[in-house]
């Protein structure tokens, strides 16, 4: 059939009126969402990614990932990038706390809101991003600490104390060591002896664990680290130095990944406070609300609990991660 030339207007013209009109096909672009991930350094970042990318997919929301593998060159990169192929939203997991102000600023002019998942940023301009969604990584080093203080209340004499900090400079490390020293430092038997960066890793929570036991040796009584997998790798160093993990050296830890869990029932880990990784669906939730232009909280919360190793078999079979 040939079409004439008012016709075809009029087709064209149905064409473009549909693709205006909401629930049609043209209409329902996807939401492209662009994500910098931190690294792979811990379970919990693994689960966290695996969070991220199902509830993209749930939510229909087409995910452009990037893995900084810990260098924030390589997030403020990806961030430049997702910003030069106008992703509608980008949203990211800071390496550390500062020097984000330029990269935040272009996707600012170019109109690309921005989410912070996880960890925050020390910005003084609130306006570089629409939300903080993660844990109170403060109140994560109070609950340690309040946990330690109750279990030693009725021992005589110092409490000597070693900590795995995380990763120089991010959030969760500086906020765990503040919220865990508020606490003890009421009480002057407690004492940090030695304090050092273990990177959140297995790997290097086991060196630093090493360094300590050369240095201090009987002399340490608590270690504190600031994540499971650090502490996992202190595990087998104290029991390399021939010493009994959660007997002659109490261990707090904080995620509550499935591998503190197993070290708990194992009976070489005392407490691990949970920090939940699953904030996929949270974030999917954000990103359509901005889309959609409704209000969206400046900080969002997640709800976490604490668990000493006397619960940890039975709350084994529910974790997620």
């Amino acid at each position: 059939m040939k079409m004439n030339r008012r016709t075809l207007a009029a087709t064209l013209a149905a064409v473009s009126m549909a693709a205006m009109l909401p629930g049609t096909a043209l209409a329902q672009k996807k939401i492209v969402l662009g994500f910098s991930q931190v690294g792979a350094e811990s379970e919990w970042r693994t689960a966290n990614t695996e969070s991220i990318k199902s509830a993209a997919k749930d939510a229909g929301i087409e995910l452009k990932f990037s893995d900084a593998q810990q260098k924030q060159e390589n997030q403020i990169k990806a961030i430049r990038a997702f910003i030069a192929q106008k992703v509608d939203v980008i949203a990211f997991s800071p390496v550390v706390a500062s020097g984000w102000d330029t990269v935040l600023k272009e996707a600012k002019a170019a109109k690309i809101p921005v989410v912070l998942t996880d960890r925050a940023v020390d910005s003084k301009d609130t306006s570089l991003y629409v939300t903080f969604m993660g844990s109170d990584f403060t109140e994560e080093g109070r609950k340690a600490g309040r946990w330690l203080v109750e279990k030693m209340k009725d021992t005589k004499g110092d409490v000597n104390i070693v900590e795995l900090q995380g990763t120089v400079g991010s959030a969760p490390a500086i906020d765990r060591k503040k919220g865990f020293e508020e606490v003890i430092k009421a009480d002057p038997r407690f004492k940090i002896i030695r304090s050092q960066t273990g990177d959140f890793t297995r790997a290097k929570g086991k060196e630093v664990m090493e360094a300590f036991l050369k240095a201090e040796g009987k002399k340490i009584n608590v270690l504190y680290a600031h994540n499971d997998d650090m502490a996992i790798g202190a595990i087998q160093a104290i029991e390399e130095a021939g010493l009994k993990p959660a007997k002659d050296i109490t261990i707090i830890s904080i995620d509550a990944v499935k591998g503190a869990f197993e070290a708990m029932i194992a009976g070489k880990l005392n407490v691990s406070v949970e920090c939940s990784p699953l904030l996929g669906p949270q974030l999917m939730t954000a990103v359509k609300d901005i889309m959609a232009g409704k209000p969206v909280q400046k900080r969002i919360v997640t709800e976490e609990g604490i668990f000493p190793m006397e619960v940890a078999a039975k709350e084994f079979p529910k974790r997620k991660y």
